[in-house]
């Protein structure tokens, strides 16, 4: 499940079934602001995702300390996020978050451990495609802007690989159909007119 035509030709974990639309990254570039807020607002709730699976499978340690390492490493990229939106002097805002992350849980089963298996198989998926976003926006942003997503890509590509290992630690099975089936889920979610812009959202609609 390489990405078909990504424009950073980069295969994010062979996870990725599309590439991010052209209008997307268009839309992205001309609305910045809007970009980095919601930006900040996903750091944010990812590290809280992964603090949330701490405190509900508490068992494992190997699994706890990754999670708590991955974890302080989003809560870092949303402070390099917030210095970001200070230097420019935006009004830092809440912001109500797109159907993306909600989608793909809409996927997840509902039982143990599957429910498990799964939340870890869409954290994967959030994983590579904020990768695969900073790699098509560096190079069209502004430079020093576009260095700084530059400059973020290793660690969500890292981060995408946790989730895939703890996802294939925690399924007695091989975890290839489910990969299959967020995937075609989340290209549809990437593809399909939005009526919320936002960092992993789909193209304006």
């Amino acid at each position: 499940m390489s990405p078909s035509g990504s424009e950073s030709g980069i295969d994010h974990g062979g996870l990725l079934a599309c590439a991010t639309p052209r209008t997307w990254l268009h839309h992205a570039c001309s609305h910045v602001d809007a970009l980095l807020l919601d930006h900040a607002s996903c750091e944010k709730k990812a590290a809280s995702t992964a603090v949330s699976l701490l405190f509900r499978y508490p068992e494992q340690d190997a699994f706890v300390q990754r999670l708590s390492r991955l974890a302080r490493e989003e809560l870092r990229h949303f402070e390099q996020v917030r210095a970001v939106i200070a230097r420019r002097g935006i009004a830092f805002r809440r912001v109500r978050p797109t159907r993306y992350a909600g989608g793909l849980h809409r996927v997840a089963r509902s039982q143990e451990p599957g429910r498990l298996v799964d939340l870890l198989i869409a954290g994967a998926f959030i994983e590579a495609r904020s990768a695969e976003r900073f790699a098509v926006l560096a190079p069209a942003l502004e430079p020093q802007l576009g260095a700084f997503y530059a400059g973020l890509h290793a660690a969500e590509v890292r981060h995408c690989r946790v989730y895939l290992d703890l996802a294939s630690a925690q399924s007695d099975e091989p975890i290839d159909e489910r990969l299959r089936a967020f995937a075609s889920a989340e290209a549809e979610l990437i593809t399909e007119p939005d009526a919320r812009f936002g960092f992993h959202s789909g193209p304006p609609g």
